[in-house]
């Protein structure tokens, strides 16, 4: 099944509820930055956090970057999303890779370790919108369900999960990929809250529910079993980079004449990296100083 984005209203409008699935875009993710298992849960869970997220974006324009930043081994994960939940991101150190935690699962907080928070929302404002917090465990959706109750104050479940295993070529491959924000709007009963506290907390794993062939729409199904479902929507999410020569060339600008020249003189050429896609531009001498002579 392709990867794909759903959101529903339920209780007579007090839950709001987004889910993901995203096993495709994670491994495209994997595959394009060479991830260990690891960095490849860190990442995938980032990816989906974006996905899920999107849907806050309303116009065509807007995109918001979520960034969290530590002291562990993987430095940094970050991904980018637009309206339409087409994302993009990468970690700090691709080959991150530690031995499992306490539950047996990819130490995500571990990799993370202690920092901070920061999603950044850029709404056609003068200024883009930017909410920061400390991390609390670093694992991504814990963190995120503190940001949602201090940055918005809005009380939010949220469930992310990756696993990753080997394929018949013996590399670990991504299996499935999914999550789910559930968030309690003004008028949710407290009869409503405690009936949803305990099926979350007897809820098994995205990813052992996902991989047992279990749908994210059945998962929320399960959640939301007996309140009446409205507004549900599903569209299509994925994995793509909108990196450009034109925009690498706006970068370049970026630098400076003095700074281009520089590189004119020493290396006579230049050559960026996307570091979303990998993908290489380069510019040659002459082009190089056509944009000096155009600054």
């Amino acid at each position: 099944m392709s990867d794909y984005l759903y959101s529903a209203v339920a209780a007579e409008g007090a839950v709001r509820i987004i889910g993901a699935e995203t096993s495709g875009l994670t491994e495209k993710a994997r595959k394009i930055h060479n991830t260990a298992p690891t960095a490849t849960a860190a990442l995938g869970r980032v990816l989906t956090a974006a996905v899920l997220m999107s849907k806050s974006l309303k116009n065509e324009e807007d995109s918001m970057t979520i960034q969290f930043r530590g002291d562990g081994p993987i430095r940094c994960v970050i991904a980018v999303t637009d309206a339409f939940a087409n994302v993009r991101g990468y970690a700090g150190d691709p080959a991150c890779d530690l031995p499992l935690n306490e539950k047996g699962k990819l130490d995500v907080g571990g990799a993370v370790g202690k920092g901070y928070l920061n999603i950044i929302k850029d709404l056609g404002l003068k200024e883009p919108y930017s909410g920061t917090i400390p991390l609390v465990s670093g694992e991504i959706a814990e963190d995120l369900s503190c940001y949602f109750a201090v940055s918005e104050q809005i009380p939010t479940v949220v469930s992310l999960g990756v696993l990753v295993g080997p394929g018949n070529d013996g590399e670990n491959h991504v299996l499935c990929s999914g999550g789910f924000i559930l968030q309690l709007l003004p008028g949710a009963s407290e009869e409503l809250i405690t009936v949803l506290e305990e099926r979350i907390n007897s809820l098994a794993s995205v990813t052992t529910l996902l991989n047992e062939g279990k749908s994210i729409k059945d998962i929320i199904a399960v959640l939301l079993e007996g309140f009446d479902i409205t507004d549900e929507t599903e569209t299509p999410c994925g994995y793509v980079c909108n990196c450009s020569k034109e925009k690498m060339e706006k970068a370049l600008i970026s630098l400076g004449r003095d700074e281009l020249q520089e590189i004119i003189d020493t290396q006579g050429q230049a050559e960026l990296t996307c570091q979303f896609c990998l993908s290489a531009h380069s510019f040659s001498k002459e082009e190089l100083i056509s944009l000096v002579e155009n600054i």
